[in-house]
């Protein structure tokens, strides 16, 4: 398939010599159901593997943060084990539970030795709590505009990676959203996860209609979004990435609807994209310099 871009012209903007790898959550981990067995669509390990193979750095350590989650340790073994499987042997771990904490560990001495960083599902909200403003958070964001590093997520770590990002807001249409700040990998994207398997599409059309200068884009599961040079996505794992274009609305409701008026809009874009696919995300808001 062609290479589908929204029609919008490039604005400057700081080129990341780093990669994202965003994960719609539930990856698979090696395991195959009857149907995957005669299935060539899904293949165990695939975004995993893609996460190791886009390291550059041979005998990578691989740092691991667990702080989203309520069952870190669990979480860390898990995926040490399968990050030993894909042949990454120093893989760390790396868990925070109060803000205190942070502050007092040298995180940013982690943060400067790892040469990839993955974030595990859980909460979103506990990491920006966690580490925005950080000196780790600093550090890492350095490494990723100036080094070729890798930060990935899964689930609540890929929704993280984003501005705007989701907190809370369940998927009816007329629902309240809250969002806040998230930790700025990508900004002006808002990022969800598990998108079609909860139904997620009109929570984040309603996002894309209170500022459309934000694009949504949702990733379905045991699927991810390799992000190169901060704008250049392509697409791995067995499911869709819905991308939800804003730029065109003529018109919408947002700011009038209420329990009698279901929310409105025209003219919203929508691209499917699936394996091999690939994406250019439009810079219409170029940052200040």
């Amino acid at each position: 398939m062609a290479e589908q871009t929204s029609e919008k012209s490039s604005g400057e903007c700081p080129v990341p010599s780093g990669i994202l790898v965003i994960i719609g959550g539930k990856e698979n981990k090696g395991e195959q159901s009857e149907k995957d067995k005669n299935s060539d669509n899904v293949l165990p390990l695939e975004v995993l593997k893609t996460f190791v193979d886009v390291i550059p750095k041979k005998n990578a350590v691989v740092q691991v943060i667990t702080s989203a989650s309520g069952e870190g340790n669990e979480s860390f073994k898990e995926y040490k084990a399968l990050f030993n499987k894909l042949k990454i042997q120093d893989v760390r771990h790396m868990h925070h539970q109060e803000r205190n904490e942070v502050i007092q560990d040298d995180v940013a001495k982690r943060a400067a030795e790892a040469d990839a960083f993955f974030f595990t599902g859980g909460d979103q909200l506990k990491l920006t709590a966690l580490y925005g403003g950080t000196p780790f958070l600093t550090e890492l964001k350095k490494r990723y505009i100036r080094e070729n590093i890798v930060v990935g997520g899964t689930s609540a770590g890929a929704m993280a990676l984003s501005t705007p990002m989701i907190i809370s807001g369940n998927n009816e249409i007329n629902s309240e959203i809250k969002v806040t700040t998230g930790l700025e990998f990508v900004k002006d994207v808002c990022i969800d996860t598990h998108f079609i398997k909860r139904g997620r599409f009109a929570r984040m059309a309603q996002v894309v209609a209170t500022n459309p200068t934000c694009l949504g884009i949702g990733i379905d599961e045991d699927t991810a979004i390799i992000l190169r040079n901060g704008v250049e996505a392509s697409i791995v794992g067995s499911g869709t990435v819905i991308v939800i274009d804003g730029f065109h609305i003529t018109g919408s409701n947002i700011t009038s609807y209420d329990e009698h008026h279901a929310i409105a809009m025209r003219n919203l874009k929508v691209h499917l994209l699936s394996r091999d696919d690939t994406y250019k995300i439009p810079q219409v808001n170029p940052p200040h310099k």
